[in-house]
């Protein structure tokens, strides 16, 4: 006779198996290396992604290093046979430092890179501390020689096999069947940050490695919807380096369903700007030159050359004159005098408002966390591809809630990172939609301005970590339908202020 258990002994023996095998993280083949013949491969994991694509192939020399992704957390309790992982070297991940132990419950690309980064470091280290058992001070130096290195060299890229792999296409999907932009963000900071670690890297034994963290975002752009069910790949390389600044261009490309190889590929286009920082001081460190080959690698470098230079030249420009700054102070009251105008019918004589016109203040929504120990990199802070995340939904909704209709996202500006989120901070998110471009009837744009505070509530502070801001439309179909997308006016003088400078960042301001 079979003896039949509760059904809480059952929950609560499953959440035992389910915890036990998640406590150490699978093992991820080495950058550049393919997993020993022995060690058996997951039948849900994506295969390794190669420089042309073709997923499964070792990648010539030079060209983008494989990442292996696994698209289910844990062991699962399976053994070596079919559906079962790679075995757990319990004393391997017993000896990792503590620093190198990223926060769970990321996305499986997001880990992978993360392992493929922190093998890099633990390579680094075990050289590291072997030399310094000789030495007498016992302790790394900093770099003194610095490389020279191509793009080729941190090129990376990753394939995610949403065609064939239902559990990985169930972590990405969305209720339209679409991706999910804030965890595709994740995964791009994360390999932004691998790809900048590889350039830092070298095989100096007596170097310790340098820590590099996300300074800004630049704009992305999304050319097309994303598909779930499609493979899609995530490709970049180091383009520009300052002294210890690290440019970085990813592309996400997804071939049409279709199958056309003549249309483009490319779905969304991003860069990143990474700065590096001593491991031990903390201070900025200088980092790997960069020898572009290709004619494209060298025209990315000239551009992003020329954009550096025009960025200093603007902040030299902005302590020029007082006569240049007088007329930009006439010039900015006349246009806040005019953003105030409708704004102050609607405080002064409701009635007579514009119904098509709605205030600022009416479009926010505000959210908050705690942020917990889970969310880390592997420097122990917030992870900002977590950030953008969190801060990409929050806008989504607030589009959602501005349009009446699902929003399409177009694009994220550029992004400033300010100040660092530790583990434990108290942040807050809070969003509204800034302004909105009606020029266009049939692609009306949104413009969501989502602000991210680290509140102090020990010390009564609160500051500003990051600003983002992100444009959504509306589907052509609804616009024919006779949606229509109100004007939002602002009703105090900050409103309005913030209002134009967002405006004369994207040129809008004649």
């Amino acid at each position: 006779m079979t003896t039949r258990l509760p059904a809480t002994s059952l929950l609560s023996r499953t959440l035992r198996r389910r915890a036990t095998s998640r406590i150490p993280p699978r093992p991820f083949a080495p950058l550049g290396l393919e997993p020993s013949a022995g060690a058996p491969r997951s039948q849900s994991a994506p295969s390794y992604s190669t420089a042309s694509g073709d997923p499964g192939q070792e990648p010539p020399p030079g060209m983008d290093s494989p990442i292996k992704v696994v698209s289910h957390l844990g062991n699962g309790g399976g053994g070596s046979g079919e559906g079962g992982g790679a075995a757990i070297d319990a004393g391997k991940s017993a000896r990792r430092p503590l620093s190198l132990w990223p926060g769970m419950y990321h996305s499986p690309v997001t880990n992978a890179l993360w392992e493929a980064r922190s093998s890099i470091f633990e390579r680094m280290m075990d050289a590291g501390n072997g030399a310094a058992a000789a030495a007498d001070a016992g302790e790394q130096s900093a770099p003194t020689e610095l490389l020279v290195k191509t793009p080729a060299q941190s090129r990376t890229s990753i394939v995610y096999k949403f065609a064939t792999d239902d559990i990985l296409r169930e972590q990405y999907r969305d209720p339209w069947n679409e991706v999910r932009i804030g965890k595709l963000l994740e995964d791009l900071d994360a390999l932004a940050g691998t790809i900048a670690v590889k350039h830092c890297s070298d095989e100096d034994s007596t170097t310790r490695p340098l820590l590099v963290v996300t300074a800004s975002v630049d704009k992305m752009e999304l050319k097309k919807p994303i598909r779930v069910d499609t493979d899609l790949k995530i490709a970049g390389a180091v383009t520009y380096v300052g002294r210890s600044s690290i440019d970085i261009q990813i592309e996400v490309t997804q071939v049409d369903q279709d199958g056309d190889n003549q249309s483009d590929p490319i779905a969304l286009t991003a860069n990143f700007t990474f700065v590096a920082r001593d491991s031990k001081t903390g201070k900025s460190a200088p980092v790997n030159r960069l020898s572009p080959e290709t004619e494209r690698e060298k025209q990315l470098f000239s551009e992003r050359e020329a954009r550096d230079k025009m960025r200093k030249r603007k902040r030299e420009v902005q302590k020029g004159g007082l006569e240049d700054g007088i007329h930009k102070l006439r010039a900015e009251a006349e246009r806040l005098n005019a953003l105030l105008a409708e704004g102050r019918v609607f405080s002064d004589l409701p009635a007579l408002a514009d119904r098509d016109s709605i205030l600022l203040k009416d479009t926010r929504l505000e959210n908050s966390l705690v942020c917990q120990p889970q969310q880390r990199n592997l420097h122990g802070r917030i992870f900002g591809g977590f950030l953008m995340h969190r801060a990409f939904e929050l806008a989504f909704s607030t589009a959602y809630a501005f349009v009446g209709q699902r929003p399409c996202f177009l694009e994220v500006d550029h992004v400033d990172f300010l100040k660092p989120v530790d583990v434990g901070d108290f942040l807050r998110f809070k969003s509204c939609v800034l302004y909105t471009q009606l020029d266009n009837p049939e692609q009306p744009l949104v413009n969501v301005e989502v602000v991210a505070h680290v509140t102090r509530p020990e010390l009564r502070k609160s500051e500003i970590s990051n600003t983002f801001h992100f444009t959504f439309t509306v589907c052509s179909d609804l616009l024919k339908k006779g949606l229509k997308i109100r004007n939002v006016v602002p009703s105090t003088e900050e409103e309005a202020r913030r209002i134009l400078e967002r405006m004369e960042a994207e040129g809008l301001c004649n």
